[in-house]
């Protein structure tokens, strides 16, 4: 784990904060909503990642010697600063669980705290959920594309900086396999994996030279690069070669990876090669700029690739680069509070909330999620937050409440989930979604709708501040 203090944060959650401890609002209690507004990727989805990172780091947040000498050359006042120096984070979270799916303009999780704390913690929140979550979102649409065959990360050299650690962990939550990034594996428990670098092979005066000393180093994980020179008149020889050679040692060539060119005319003829040469145990793994829709592409073709490692696509969360999570004030005080704006999309919606997963008779999704306030349990229609003619009836759907205490006074409520069982946990809830939810191309749009007490709660605001 990253070693994060309190400082992880912005300047103006400080100005902020040390403004309500001269005012006396030490104690002033806040309620915010973590949510984002848009779906990333054109997708009809997002993967929710992140929280158990959020939660380690939340139980013992504090503000370092180190961080306490720097705030005191930034102008802030010396009570303010001892205050900090005690600082610890004592709030309660709800939260959906990691690995749900999450969608637009509902809470995904909601701080209950002193608005001292809950702003502190403001900026590394939305840092490291919206992230993951991108990531992991971005890694469930390769997965649904490749299958069942082998998806790695390779991305921590394109990453931005420290965020390729945090992408790996997020790409297990969407379905990869395993990663290339050491310490991601040895921090998040995932299986490791990589093949050589080009650089290997051009070390040595020749090609097949190369090959012999990688299979005499790793015989029991050898993956020959073979695109070095050229792919099928010198390196998958020369693979073939060391391949029929390791047989004779009772050893097995675990596979060749191509990095350039044609990939499904390469990998067609490269699989025609190796099994010819009765090595068709041999897998092929592929890389050179890849994302979901150059897989789906290459599989199209009938491409017989086993194993895809990528990269840059994938850590980068492109085409987005960015999840446009935010961090809203829904009470304070006691007291409901909201933003308005012109654009109805960014009017806030108010309250301490539930969010309910609607689903029919037999168990099926319909496609809907509901806020309601938190004391409601039942609701017989739910209504478009942004269009208030726009209404569902739901009399009769299981509700299926979605947010859940994980933090009460600055401790987890639970311990904490393996990466194995929140991947695994992804997998299934994705599982339930029906397949117009998951397609490439114009998805079906999933509602989010509120109660209609929220509604009016809402309304209710929106007449009291109108000027």
């Amino acid at each position: 784990m990253l070693n994060i203090t309190a400082t992880y944060t912005d300047q103006y959650q400080l100005a902020m904060a040390q403004v309500y401890f001269q005012n006396g609002q030490r104690e002033t209690t806040a309620v915010f909503d973590y949510f984002f507004r848009k779906l990333p990727f054109r997708n009809g989805y997002a993967i929710f990642a992140g929280l158990e990172n959020l939660l380690e780091i939340l139980e013992d947040l504090r503000f370092s010697d180190s961080d306490i000498d720097f705030l005191k050359k930034q102008e802030f006042s010396e009570e303010f600063i001892e205050y900090l120096r005690n600082f610890k984070f004592r709030g309660t979270i709800y939260s959906a669980k990691e690995g749900d799916l999450v969608f637009p303009t509902r809470p995904v999780l909601q701080v209950e705290a002193t608005m001292i704390e809950a702003q502190i913690i403001e900026t590394m929140l939305l840092n490291i959920l919206n992230f993951q979550t991108l990531i992991a979102t971005k890694a469930s649409r390769m997965r649904l594309v490749a299958g069942d065959r082998t998806l790695l990360d390779f991305g921590l050299r394109r990453s931005q900086g420290a965020g390729g650690y945090y992408a790996s962990r997020a790409a297990i939550i969407g379905g990869f396999n395993g990663t290339s990034n050491v310490i991601a594996g040895k921090d998040f428990e995932i299986p490791v994996s990589g093949t050589m670098a080009h650089s290997f092979i051009q070390s040595y005066d020749d090609e097949l030279t190369a090959f012999r000393a990688f299979a005499k180093g790793r015989p029991h994980d050898c993956v020959l690069l073979v695109d070095t020179y050229d792919t099928l008149k010198s390196g998958l020889p020369h693979a073939i070669k060391v391949g029929k050679e390791m047989e004779q040692k009772g050893e097995k060539l675990a596979g060749i990876r191509l990095d350039s060119g044609d990939l499904a005319y390469l990998a067609k003829e490269s699989r025609k090669m190796l099994d010819n040469a009765g090595l068709e145990y041999v897998k092929i793994a592929a890389s050179n700029q890849l994302d979901e829709f150059v897989i789906k592409s290459l599989l199209e073709q009938q491409a017989p690739i086993d194993v895809f490692g990528v990269g840059t696509n994938l850590v980068t969360g492109s085409p987005d680069g960015a999840l446009d999570g935010v961090y809203k004030l829904a009470e304070s005080n006691g007291k409901p509070r909201l933003k308005i704006s012109e654009n109805l999309s960014k009017v806030t919606i108010p309250h301490k909330k539930q969010v309910y997963r609607l689903s029919d008779s037999e168990g099926h999704l319909v496609g809907a999620d509901a806020m309601t306030m938190r004391s409601e349990t039942r609701i017989d229609r739910m209504h478009d937050p942004m269009e208030s003619l726009k209404s569902l009836a739901v009399e009769g759907c299981k509700m299926e409440a979605l947010l859940h205490p994980v933090m009460i006074d600055g401790k987890r409520t639970e311990k904490p989930r393996s990466l194995e069982e929140i991947s695994q946990y992804a997998k299934e809830r994705l599982g339930t979604l029906p397949a117009e939810y998951k397609r490439f191309f114009n998805p079906h749009i999933y509602k989010v709708g509120i109660s209609s007490k929220l509604k009016e709660e809402r309304e209710n605001l929106l007449n009291k501040y109108k000027i």
